[in-house]
């Protein structure tokens, strides 16, 4: 770059100015004059410092008939320097001279308004767009730019880029202002009444795929399908909601053939137990739309035949596959939707409720024994006479023996442990030189009452699903005895027919969430035993006691309850006869046990609701670790016998080593089949 020297510039500007004083008005004539000559020019009366770039070479003519200020002078040298190919671009405090090819490049940045600059400066400026797409407005606006300048848009951001001169870039201001307005851009609802939202969408949505792939400078155009009114929303401008408007009339058409058909994959439901709900649900659809179409005064149409597991009256049809837990409809779009409306409103996942018990039975035992029994026998037998109760005999005959001291200390414990087995409060024995030996055994006692823990029961159902628990046994019964006589031989052939019956504890619950986290509860017990009187096998007697209640309780709230009583009392006596009937004497000879049994069946209950995974979670980890608990305490209990005891691992280690469960994938229906074209397949079920 060149800077020319003071001398030059005064003896060159003598040729081109008038004289006159400085920054004057001045009269800019130059002929075939080198442009650096201008530039010193300029630079002399205007003040400003220029740095020229050793590119900017040529020779320029000016003629000026009037005077000029010195800020016409200094547009009109911006426009010699446009006219030759060259650009003046700010650069701070100076001015830089180079060549126009280059100034897109070396252009500064301006936000404000374009008015205040020269207009032939070189600048760079971004509009942002508002209402229209940049991108379409990048080929209107390229024409107008000359081929050094730039124009570019940034769509993530919506804005224009141009790198022009200051007085196009007015211009260009000026246009995009025009063109960046609201315009009739809108959005347009439009409702079915006989094909599917969502099928129309589809097909809308490839048309629209389609011209934007011909032409993509094409604004996209919104669509959007809402199922819940079964109605298509359309933003655009007028033209292109008026072309789609046309497209969806022609779409929404009655069907003709029947309806469409559409495989719906249930989450929670029970397929074979929603579809007769939905069969009864679309007949009373069907009819009340065939009322309000004919007037009330046509009945509605017969009914088609019905499947197994679906029936349908007027092209409606709802069968139930049980292998994927899915439902087969097929009924005309409007009774399409409102079905599947149905369905989600139905296919919800219900909430758990988990029933912890405690099942005993509270007895009040009195018994009272008081009396004498004897036995007089020799080495070789026991004497039948003066025995009360056959039991008795053998422990007396240990105890006699004990007491002779012919018996080993082994024989002397057996014998103590059979007296006290027998309720004995004092025994005595005497043996004389015969041999003969006479015992007896005295008995005082008195019993009291205990609670047995039947069992500790803890169920986990779904809302209005009964949970049952049992355990007991299989015991036979005898129903009846039979006997034929053969035809050829005469032989008799009896026979017996026996059924079995579950003997033991059964409880059976069914809750129902209510509002306000209140549990309903319906609650069947049975709880049944066999009596120790029955003489068979066949022939056995159970003690039989059911409860069946209904209560409401809040959920985490203990409830109680009981009150089956059952009072039993038992008096008998015993004696020897002629001998216990004297007075006094024969108390010596006879023995009187009386027993009152009173025992009252209790049960504890307490309902909670899991309406969420983690509560599952909370109380399974509970039982878990209460049972690890249990089993640690057992094996430091038997560390001394130095025997391993297997131990549970810790609940977050056993889960740790369990693989996590697979992601459930989102489960959409397929379109239904257009007339004239394949049906798809529906899509495979998830599996498990």
């Amino acid at each position: 770059m060149t800077l020319l020297k003071l001398a030059t510039r005064a003896a060159l500007l003598g040729l081109a100015l008038a004289a006159l004083p400085v920054r004057a008005d001045v009269t800019l004539n130059l002929k075939d004059a080198e442009i650096s000559t201008l530039i010193a020019t300029v630079s002399e009366v205007t003040g400003k410092n220029f740095i020229v770039d050793s590119r900017v070479k040529g020779k320029v003519t000016v003629i000026s008939s009037s005077p000029m200020s010195a800020d016409g002078l200094y547009e009109t040298f911006l426009a010699v320097l446009a006219v030759n190919g060259f650009a003046a671009v700010p650069n701070g405090d100076t001015i830089k001279i180079i060549p126009e090819t280059n100034a897109r490049w070396e252009g500064s940045a301006y936000s404000g308004e374009a008015g205040g600059l020269a207009k032939d400066e070189v600048v760079t400026k971004v509009f942002p767009v508002q209402n229209v797409s940049a991108t379409q407005l990048v080929p209107i606006l390229r024409p107008m730019i000359p081929q050094w300048g730039h124009l570019g848009a940034y769509q993530p951001s919506n804005i224009l880029i141009i790198s022009d001169r200051a007085a196009n870039v007015r211009r260009l201001e000026q246009l995009i202002r025009q063109m960046d307005q609201v315009g009739d851009r809108e959005i347009e609802s439009f409702r079915l009444e006989n094909a599917s939202a969502s099928e129309v969408v589809r097909i809308l949505t490839t048309l629209t795929q389609q011209d934007k792939q011909a032409d993509p400078s094409m604004r996209q155009t919104s669509i959007i399908a809402d199922e819940r009114s079964n109605s298509v929303l359309i933003g655009g401008d007028r033209a292109e909601r008026q072309k789609y408007r046309e497209i969806i009339r022609q779409l929404d058409q009655p069907v003709t053939d029947g309806g469409s058909t559409q495989v719906v994959y249930l989450r929670f439901a029970t397929a074979e137990n929603l579809a007769p709900i939905l069969e009864g649900y679309a007949q009373q659809v069907q009819s009340t739309d065939g009322k309000s179409s004919t007037g009330g005064s046509a009945p509605a149409s017969a009914p088609a035949s019905s499947g197994s597991a679906g029936g349908g009256r007027d092209g409606i049809r709802v069968l139930s596959d049980k292998d994927t837990n899915a439902l087969i409809i097929t009924a005309p779009p409007k009774a399409m939707r409102q079905i599947r409306d149905v369905i989600a409103q139905l296919d919800i996942q219900r909430s758990q409720v988990l029933v912890e018990a405690i099942i005993a039975e509270v007895s009040a035992t009195t018994s009272s024994q008081l009396g004498v029994d004897w036995a007089v026998f020799n080495k070789e037998r026991i004497a039948a006479a003066g025995i009360l109760n056959p039991s008795t005999s053998q422990a007396l005959t240990n105890a006699a023996t004990a007491l002779s001291g012919s018996s080993s200390s082994s024989n002397s414990t057996t014998a103590a442990l059979s007296l006290l087995g027998l309720g004995a409060t004092a025994a005595g024995g005497i043996i004389n030189e015969n041999g003969t030996s006479f015992a007896l055994l005295l008995k005082a006692l008195k019993g009291d009452g205990n609670t047995n823990i039947l069992s500790t029961p803890t169920l986990l159902t779904m809302d209005n699903e009964e949970a049952k628990f049992s355990v007991g046994q299989e015991v036979p019964f005898l129903t009846g005895s039979f006997s034929n006589t053969g035809s050829t031989s005469g032989s008799v052939n009896p026979f017996q027919t026996i059924e079995r019956k579950d003997v033991g504890l059964t409880l059976g619950v069914t809750p129902q969430i209510n509002e306000g986290n209140v549990v309903k509860l319906k609650i069947d017990m049975e709880s049944s035993s066999l009596t120790a009187s029955s003489s068979s096998t066949l022939q056995q007697t159970t003690n039989k006691r059911t409860l069946t209640n209904t209560v409401v309780v809040d959920t985490g709230q203990i409830l109680v309850i009981g009150g089956l009583t059952d009072d039993k009392l038992t008096d008998s006596k015993n004696q020897v006869p002629f001998l216990g009937d004297i007075p006094l004497l024969g108390n010596l000879f006879k023995a009187r046990a009386t027993s009152k049994e009173k025992s009252n069946l209790m049960v504890f209950i307490r309902p909670t609701i899991l309406r969420k995974q983690e509560d599952a979670d909370y109380y399974t980890r509970k039982k878990y670790d209460s049972l690890r608990q249990a089993q640690l305490e057992a094996a430091r209990i038997t560390q001394t016998n130095r025997r391993q005891q297997p131990v549970l691992l810790p609940f977050d280690k056993l889960m740790g080593d369990v693989p996590p469960a697979p992601p459930v994938a989102e489960q959409t229906p397929p379109p239904p089949a257009v007339a004239g074209q394949a049906r798809p397949q529906p899509p495979a079920p998830p599996t498990n």
